[in-house]
């Protein structure tokens, strides 16, 4: 610890210390539960930049989304009770995206708990099952000791959330105490043993498959994987809403491995004789319910590399576990030196040929054709532009047509959150300010968090939010239709006049309803100098890029009727 004998409040000890551990921006909704770390804020603003939003959860989300794109802790502040659960969402998000955040809750004085003071809530059994750790600090002199921990728990082993607790008392209280240094990333490292294993297992191979997935990666990490996986023609996929981690363009991306996965690409996994899954977790959306990968033992050879050894084993028992950061694994792999991949040439050859397939579209009902507007799109955005959605069937339009080219250009929530697209985005554009970004919603997706359209606006975030609105919560629309056809049931929405809204937000503001409409309505969005809303008129039978609602609905009719 550094030497700091100057007495300090606790609000001013723990701004230090974010910024001891070189916090540059933080989120929040403000709340009086933690008044003395927002006064100490206000003597830092010319080392941490404060944005105010207007929802916990979108605070949240833009805290995640901030961690998820620049690999340091994603910083959120909000008040207790009410501020702690709305933000509860952008929590549980970091935890399945395995994304480096903390939470810092406002809360009640130490001498009115287990009272239900007002707007009290036990954080510890609040959050426990969804972050990597949470604690309440009681003693002012201890903040440096426990801010540091939560740093080091979020970025260490498998990223996520940490939350710590203030005491709106302990924030006041008067201390003397150093300051702790910067936080360590420590990484495990794959032993000459384990690649000796890899290369034999990969010798063997015929069909050897990769998947691509979770946390920890970094651009040199990306780099150093991608050299070895077309030096050896190995065919590689990405987990769901990890499409980032490899470049779509490459002769050697094969496609996603998630929701809407491929038919033929799900066949392949389940073909394979060599599976290697580096960083994913292979979680339900990553073998479409379990049902890609036997259970415990896969029917294929299974190379499993994991930052966190808990994950080695959790549900499938790898062939060769290897317990090994993302940088690290793909250092090692770039010594391996020349693999032989004649034997699998043809085999990622095809798989090649089954992606390019199936990016090319089909014409959907109506006059707004989404699978022309993504084409126009791939050619038509910069490969760093970033692009960011929230949940629904809206966002298998960016997910199967849009080729991602670089790290760090998707921003979606994997544990299928809706209302992250607008908030995600807004985090994107202040922390990558000269990239362009995106904004991907559906009409109940963007209603969720649009409010933060005017945080947006406020801190000068330029994106382009797209708004797709067919009227429904689309993707329980389609499943309704699949399972109790012609019965619709809570899933219909009366929307505003998008167009308006954003107006009076501020925002440049459009409605496009053909094809022909979004390419200069685009182009007029990007140069309108503040953020800039389109909203896209779909028509409802255009549920999915194959089937309409009809279409769903007589088969299922036709099935129950046989």
């Amino acid at each position: 610890m550094t030497k700091n004998v100057t007495p300090r409040n606790g609000g001013r000890i723990l701004i230090d210390a974010l910024i001891q551990n070189g916090v540059e921006l933080a989120f929040c909704v403000p709340g009086e539960s933690y008044l003395a770390a927002l006064d100490a804020l206000h003597d830092s603003q010319d080392k941490i930049r404060l944005i105010v939003c207007r929802q916990e959860g979108g605070a949240a989300y833009m805290a995640e989304a901030y961690g998820k794109l620049t690999g340091k802790p994603g910083i959120c502040f909000v008040t207790r009770g009410p501020g702690a659960t709305n933000a509860s969402i952008g929590v549980h998000t970091a935890f399945q995206d395995s994304t480096p955040m903390i939470l810092f809750i406002g809360q009640v004085a130490r001498d009115q708990v287990e009272r239900e003071a007002f707007q009290e809530i036990d954080f510890r059994r609040m959050f426990g099952p969804m972050v990597k750790w949470v604690a309440e600090i009681d003693d002012a002199r201890r903040i440096p000791e426990l801010v540091s921990q939560a740093f080091h728990r979020a970025m260490n082993g498998r990223p996520g959330p940490v939350v710590l607790a203030l005491p709106e008392d302990m924030l006041t209280d008067m201390a003397e105490v150093g300051d702790a240094g910067h936080y360590k990333v420590s990484r495990p490292h794959p032993g000459d043993s384990d690649m000796a294993a890899f290369r034999d297992m990969l010798a063997k191979a015929k069909r050897p498959l990769v998947i691509l997935g979770g946390g920890g990666w970094n651009s040199g990490a990306v780099a150093d994987f991608k050299a070895f996986a077309e030096a050896a023609n190995l065919p590689v996929g990405c987990a769901f809403r990890c499409q980032d981690l490899f470049d779509n363009t490459s002769d050697n991306y094969v496609g996603d491995v998630g929701i809407g996965i491929n038919p033929k690409l799900a066949q392949r996994v389940k073909e394979s004789d060599l599976l290697i899954a580096i960083g994913a977790r292979l979680g339900e959306m990553t073998t479409s319910g379990y049902t890609l990968i036997d259970i415990p033992v896969p029917a294929q050879n299974l190379v499993h590399v994991h930052a966190s050894a808990e994950e080695l084993g959790r549900v499938y028992q790898a062939t060769l576990p290897i317990n090994s950061g993302m940088a690290a694994f793909a250092q090692a792999l770039r010594k391996l030196g020349k693999i032989e991949h004649q034997a699998w040439d043809a085999w990622t050859a095809a798989a090649r040929a089954d992606y390019l397939a199936n990016i090319q579209h089909a014409p959907i009902p109506g006059p707004l054709q989404m699978g022309d507007i993504m084409a126009w799109l791939r050619q038509r955005l910069p490969a760093d532009a970033i692009l960011t959605n929230g949940a629904g069937n809206y966002a298998t339009w960016s997910h199967r047509f849009y080729q991602y080219r670089r790290f760090r250009t998707q921003l979606g929530p994997t544990n299928g959150s809706m209302g992250y697209g607008v908030p995600a985005a807004v985090a994107a554009k202040l922390a990558a300010p000269d990239r362009v970004v995106v904004s991907f919603n559906g009409d109940g997706c963007f209603m969720m968090n649009g409010q933060e359209l005017a945080t947006a606006v406020q801190y000068g975030a330029n994106v382009v939010f797209l708004v797709i609105n067919n009227g429904m919560y689309g993707t329980i629309r389609m499943h309704q239709e699949k399972t109790y056809p012609g019965r619709v049931s809570g899933t219909e929405l009366h929307n505003p006049d998008f167009v308006a809204l954003g107006k009076a937000y501020g925002a440049h503001a459009e409605l496009v309803e053909k094809t022909e409409e979004f390419a200069p309505a685009f182009e007029r969005a990007l140069a309108a100098g503040r953020p800039a809303l389109l909203e896209l008129r779909l028509d409802p039978e255009a549920i999915t890029p194959k089937a309409s609602l009809t279409d769903l609905r007589e088969a299922a009719l036709k099935a129950q009727r046989s």
